[in-house]
């Protein structure tokens, strides 16, 4: 599971209640052309509010959500993060064609994932160097590389 659950309070307190987070959400959208619904508000305090970064998938947003008492759909959710990465909030990371990932850091860096655990982290990028690629088509050019990295952990 994320560790976007890690930030609802054990009380089961709206955590988008929080002031902060709150209004770290907004001022996150404000940087993107979309209108600040409640929802979108909620579901940004929740991915971003504590100033983290961090990989989730829509089901780890979404049961978030219902952890902080926030009344939103899971299809609500799925709208809501593909309008996240349209307007370049989140990135998806692609990983296989079962599921989608998603970083809230859209800078370019590669990612580890862990297979047996069904999880993304960050790959330190120190020393990575990508050469050789293949020339881009007529009219088209490299826009970015995604390198995910799969790791199993070794059976002892």
């Amino acid at each position: 599971m994320s560790d976007i659950l890690e930030h609802v309070s054990p009380s089961r307190a709206p955590r988008t209640q929080n002031p902060k987070a709150l209004a770290r959400g907004a001022k996150w959208l404000s940087a993107s052309r979309l209108r600040p619904t409640r929802q979108r508000v909620a579901l940004a305090a929740l991915l971003i509010g504590d100033g983290k970064q961090r990989h989730f998938t829509v089901e780890d947003l979404y049961s978030a959500a219902r952890a902080a008492d926030e009344s939103v759909s899971l299809a609500t959710v799925y709208n809501t993060v593909k309008a996240f990465c349209d307007v370049g909030l989140v990135q998806e990371v692609t990983v296989d064609g079962a599921r989608s990932y998603y970083d809230t850091n859209t800078h370019d860096h590669p990612h580890f994932f862990w297979q047996d655990e069904g999880r993304l982290s960050d790959a330190p990028a120190d020393g990575m160097k990508i050469t050789g690629l293949p020339q881009a088509p007529d009219g088209a050019e490299v826009i970015s590389v995604d390198v995910v990295i799969r790791l199993r952990r070794r059976g002892d």
